[in-house]
């Protein structure tokens, strides 16, 4: 039996035992934002820490919707990335995982669910709260270990760059 800190999967908000999580405030309205991140041609300039680069993007924000992209790295590396989203609220929220196929065949070892909230500040920008949930304390701290603080950190100023051009 478990309760809801053994649980990363709940969907209520709350940091979970297994989260790593992402917070900043982005130059640009939660429409810009969510369009950045549904947008192959625009993911495609900032999803990936410099010099990593994506390639091959495809995106279907919709329940069920595929997400896929190739990651390459500076010294060849490639790494194919493919889930399907769970939730998708227009401009407020995305939230995907790897553990299925968009044909909602079990994946493999699921790696984490991501959960991406966009929230309207007064000031015209968007509070960006991104989460990657993980099943296991395993799994998390092998997200750590590739860079998930460093990494995510990167992507979100180049999103913010990003947006700040649209």
């Amino acid at each position: 039996m478990s309760n809801a800190d053994d649980n990363p999967c709940d969907t209520d908000g709350v940091a979970h035992a297994f989260d790593l999580v992402l917070e900043r405030t982005i130059d640009a309205t939660p429409d810009v934002v969510f369009r950045a991140y549904t947008d192959p041609a625009l993911l495609s300039q900032w999803f990936a820490p410099h010099p990593w680069r994506i390639t091959d993007a495809i995106i279907e924000p919709r329940p069920g919707g595929r997400m896929s992209f190739v990651m390459h790295g500076p010294n060849g590396e490639r790494f194919p990335n493919s889930g399907v989203y769970l939730e998708v609220v227009p401009d407020r929220r995305l939230v995907s995982t790897d553990a299925f196929t968009p044909d909602w065949k079990p994946a493999g070892q699921p790696f984490m669910v991501a959960h991406v909230e966009l929230e309207p500040t007064d000031d015209g920008k968007t509070h960006l709260r991104a989460v990657a949930r993980h099943w296991n304390r395993e799994t998390m701290e092998q997200h750590i270990a590739m860079g998930f603080h460093e990494g995510w950190g990167q992507v979100a100023d180049q999103l913010n760059a990003l947006v700040k051009t649209l």
